[in-house]
C-alpha cells in the first residue's frame, strides 16, 4: 500500500496546483504584449516577454518554459526572457521546443525550428546589445535549425546558423556557424565529431 503522506506526493499536487497558475498568469502575460502563443504551451514560474512596436515574438504549439528555480533539476538562475530590442524584429519560434532560463533578444531576427532543446541558461542573441558603442558591429540574423540541442550554460552569438541535428556541448560559445548532425563545443564552439 502507497504511503500518500510521503512529501513527494506532496511536491507533486504543489507543481500540480503551480503549473496551473503559472499557465494562466503567462498566456495572461503572453495576450497583453502581443505574443502569437499557439496552443498547448505550458509554463513552470514567470516568463518574461518584452516587444517594441511593429516587432514579432511567435511561439509555436507545444513548447515548454521552464523559469521557476524548481522547475529544472540542473539549476536555473533566471526566468526565460524573450525580447525585442529594434523595430521589425523577430523572433521566431517552431513546435515542440522547450527552454529552461533561456534568454532570447532580437534587434533582427532570431528562428528556431522544430523540436529545438534549449538547456539550462541558455542565451541566443542577433546583437551586441550596446547599438550606441562604435565598437559594436551590425546585428546579424540567427537561425537554429530543427531538432537542436543545446547544452547547459550555451551562448549562439550573432549571424550564427545552427544545422539540424546538432548537439552543441555544455558551456559553449557558438560565434561562428555549425554544420548538420554534428557535436560541437568549446570556447569558442568547434566541431568535435559527426553523428
Amino acid at each position: 500500500m502507497k504511503n500518500y503522506c510521503h512529501p513527494h506526493y506532496f511536491n507533486i499536487l504543489c507543481l500540480r496546483f503551480e503549473s496551473f497558475f503559472w499557465n494562466f498568469l503567462n498566456k495572461s502575460s503572453a495576450k497583453w504584449w502581443k505574443i502569437k502563443l499557439n496552443p498547448n504551451c505550458s509554463f513552470k514560474g514567470k516568463t518574461i516577454w518584452r516587444t517594441l512596436p511593429n516587432t514579432n515574438i511567435i511561439i509555436g504549439k507545444n513548447c515548454s518554459f521552464n523559469s521557476s528555480h524548481r522547475s529544472n533539476l540542473i539549476g536555473v538562475y533566471s526566468p526565460c526572457m524573450f525580447s525585442t530590442l529594434k523595430q521589425n524584429a523577430i523572433i521566431q519560434i517552431g513546435h515542440h521546443c522547450g527552454f529552461s532560463g533561456t534568454v532570447i533578444g532580437a534587434a533582427k531576427s532570431v528562428i528556431i525550428g522544430n523540436y529545438v532543446r534549449c538547456g539550462a541558461n541558455t542565451m541566443i542573441t542577433d546583437s551586441d546589445w550596446h547599438t550606441d558603442d562604435p565598437r559594436t558591429g551590425p546585428d546579424k540574423a540567427v537561425i537554429i535549425e530543427d531538432n537542436v540541442w543545446l547544452g547547459y550554460g550555451v551562448k549562439i552569438l550573432k549571424g550564427v546558423h545552427i544545422g539540424k541535428n546538432s548537439v552543441i556541448g555544455a558551456g559553449s560559445i557558438v560565434t561562428k556557424n555549425i554544420p548538420a548532425n554534428v557535436i560541437a563545443a568549446g570556447n569558442p564552439c568547434k566541431v568535435i565529431k559527426q553523428l
